[in-house]
């Protein structure tokens, strides 16, 4: 018999075998507009089951117009934690509502203020649109805080995929710009590399196919939002590419076993901890890309409930330290 932890969970599994069964192309085959309409069929349309205190759709200014957000508020009394989200969905895909089962959970549990961050997409957005754009986000939470019954000093950055790249290369931004002073980063299995790689980062071949983020839709999702060779090793792109890692907000980085980023994600954390930086790194190893939004049908599986559930409770130990005694 085959040792189990060498394969996905049986939910997970189940899953992936569903998804091969449908018919029809995969993401990479569509162009951008057809693959969200897809992607909206999955998550766009999920049932929101989890109240917050309250919810507010707006639009704040951004450096090439307005952005539009959603703010998640907690019960009880601020100020809160703050939490500037980016979703993930390859730079290409994502919208506020794909996100909005995990964020009410996060500021349930975490007891924090999200606003997330519907940031421009590629590929009528390259890169640098969406890290601007979430830039300028953060920047407007840190200064809108008492508007927002927040806390600036209890201030995070916080997203899974594509979305984690971005709260990584703001981190870094707001290091170097001298900008938002960001508390905490939070990364869901990240992508950190835009760089030539070939070979680098081992899961990148072990988990091309199978596994719902491939190598075919990475590559498609690359394409789309970076516009030229000369982009790749710019840090806010490939945040393991920066000079130094030093000074950067303490972190917490989340990878899964059956993810073609897993090595990528692995070798940022152990980066940050090289260069000095507070980081924990929880690894799931049966887990696969994409699970902390698969928890609202018609995609709800435990290990994305177990993962989430991590995320949220991880931010709030960040965001609420212990009260001194003294």
């Amino acid at each position: 018999m085959a040792d189990e932890s060498t394969e996905p969970t049986e939910p997970v599994q189940q899953l992936l075998a569903t998804l091969d069964a449908m018919e029809g192309p995969d993401i990479h085959e569509l162009p951008p507009v057809q693959a969200r309409e897809l992607r909206a069929g999955f998550f766009d349309q999920q049932e929101s089951i989890t109240a917050v205190g309250g919810v507010e759709d707006r639009t704040i200014q951004g450096p090439d117009g307005d952005i539009p957000v959603r703010i998640y508020t907690p019960s009880g009394d601020g100020p809160h934690p703050l939490i500037a989200f980016f979703h993930g969905g390859g730079f290409v895909l994502g919208t506020l509502d794909s996100h909005d089962a995990p964020c009410r959970v996060i500021a349930n549990e975490a007891e924090a203020v999200v606003v997330s961050v519907d940031y421009r997409l590629a590929p009528e957005h390259p890169f640098p649109a969406a890290v601007e754009d979430c830039y300028a986000a953060t920047e407007w939470v840190a200064e809108h805080a008492d508007e927002l019954d927040g806390d600036p000093d209890r201030l995070a950055v916080a997203g899974d995929s594509a979305g984690g790249n971005l709260a990584a290369a703001v981190s870094l931004a707001a290091r170097d710009r001298d900008g938002p002073a960001i508390a905490h980063q939070h990364l869901v299995y990240p992508v950190t590399d835009h760089r030539e790689h070939t070979g680098a980062y081992p899961s990148r071949e072990e988990n091309a196919t199978g596994y719902f983020l491939t190598a075919d839709s990475m590559a498609y999702f690359d394409r789309h939002y970076v516009p030229s060779w000369a982009d790749r090793p710019n840090p806010y792109l490939s945040p393991i590419a920066a000079d130094s890692h030093a000074d950067l907000p303490s972190a917490t980085v989340y990878t899964c076993g059956f993810d073609p980023l897993r090595d990528e994600g692995i070798e940022y954390a152990d980066t940050l901890d090289e260069a000095g930086v507070e980081v924990e790194h929880r690894h799931y190893e049966r887990l696969i890309h994409g699970i902390m939004n698969m928890v609202v049908d018609p995609i709800d599986v435990p290990g994305g409930h177990e993962l989430l559930a991590d995320v949220a409770v991880d931010l709030r130990d960040a965001l609420h330290p212990p009260q001194s005694t003294a």
